[in-house]
């Protein structure tokens, strides 16, 4: 098993597949112990991936998280106060589109029953 020291390492580059697969060197699979289904947390960080494997991991990380957002200040609360304006942000930009093409294909059906 890899350490577990936290180190930023280059491994290697890969593609993404048709289905949007990456497929993981056999190498690395090994190091860190990943089977075929091993779960994996995706997360964004700016214009990068990071990709967490294990249950575990993604919970270290969450905890670090939530200790970063205390010490700055942040409550529970504050920061769950955000989310209606965030969700609201994050509706819009995704079905903003799909709304507009069934608004407009609404309308063009009206005019053609006329």
């Amino acid at each position: 098993m890899a350490s577990r020291l936290a180190t930023l390492e280059y491994l290697t580059t890969t593609k993404i597949g048709e289905k949007g697969q990456l497929t993981v060197p056999k190498q690395f699979r090994e190091d860190l112990g990943l089977g075929t289904g091993a779960p994996f947390a995706v997360l964004r960080l700016g214009d990068g991936l990071v990709l967490l494997p294990e249950q575990q991991r993604f919970e270290h990380l969450c905890e670090q998280v939530s200790s970063a957002l205390t010490r700055a200040g942040l409550s529970p609360e504050a920061t769950l106060a955000t989310l209606p304006e965030a969700r609201k942000r994050v509706f819009a930009r995704r079905y903003k589109k799909n709304s507009t093409r069934k608004a407009l294909r609404r309308h063009s059906r009206g005019h053609r029953e006329e």
